[in-house]
């Protein structure tokens, strides 16, 4: 009968599948499993508040939309366009695969730089872009318009080497959330390992990452040049 303290995770994924509110499905589903295992409808709503308010901060990340958009309107990604413009022999593929780099560098330091809606969106991918549209048309890349195709590949390949970086970087760092969860889980199991060990462990993994993320963006990048040099557009 353990299985079916579970039930919070069926009603979610058949609330994702059915494209109902997400609010109200993740509390339907919290209040079902706190009615199985043996928590009151009062007693849930207090769990649920000091859970709110513990981690209000993540609201945080709010504040930095409006900032994004200021930034944007004074010309961010325009400077970032010149940049790249400006480095000879830089492809969309080693741009991104340099980005990667750069992610899963910080986060072994476990510095935070951003993330899709702060970074990737208003710099990361117009950088990629300007890469693309200076290696096909040179002095003449403000005047190239990108395809829907190319431009959405362009925008799911900066994503990807996020998620990439992101992933597969934090847990390089011993003191990152992620490890001391797997810490705490595999001592419970009876599997002593510290925190070094486990961030030790992960360095292959990141590397690994490195080498398959840069072979994707070099292949992909040429994928997209061959395109238009072939007049498939």
């Amino acid at each position: 009968m353990e299985w079916i303290r579970l039930i919070g995770v069926l009603i979610i994924v058949l609330g994702f599948v059915l494209k109902l509110d997400t609010i109200a499905t993740v509390v339907i589903a919290g209040l079902a499993t706190a009615l199985v295992s043996g928590i009151g409808p009062l007693e849930f709503l207090n769990l649920l508040g000091e859970s709110f308010v513990s981690n209000r901060i993540v609201s945080i990340f709010f504040l930095t939309l409006p900032m994004i958009g200021i930034a944007e309107s004074n010309g961010l990604k325009q400077q970032a366009v010149k940049l790249i413009q400006s480095v000879r022999g830089l492809t969309t593929g080693l741009f991104y695969t340099l980005y990667l780099l750069i992610r899963l560098v910080a986060g072994l330091f476990s510095i935070r730089i951003g993330g899709h809606p702060q970074f990737v969106r208003p710099i990361v991918h117009p950088m990629g872009e300007a890469a693309m549209k200076t290696k096909l048309a040179g002095k003449n890349a403000n005047d190239l318009e990108l395809d829907a195709q190319s431009d959405d590949e362009l925008k799911s390949l900066a994503a990807a080497n996020e998620n990439w970086g992101n992933f597969f970087g934090q847990n390089t760092f011993l003191g990152a959330s992620g490890v001391l969860l797997m810490v705490g889980i595999l001592a419970d199991q009876g599997f002593n390992i510290s925190p070094a060990e486990l961030a030790t462990a992960s360095f292959p993994i990141a590397i690994i990452s490195l080498v398959v993320g840069g072979l994707y963006n070099y292949f992909k990048s040429k994928q997209i040049t061959k395109r238009y040099k072939g007049g498939d557009k």
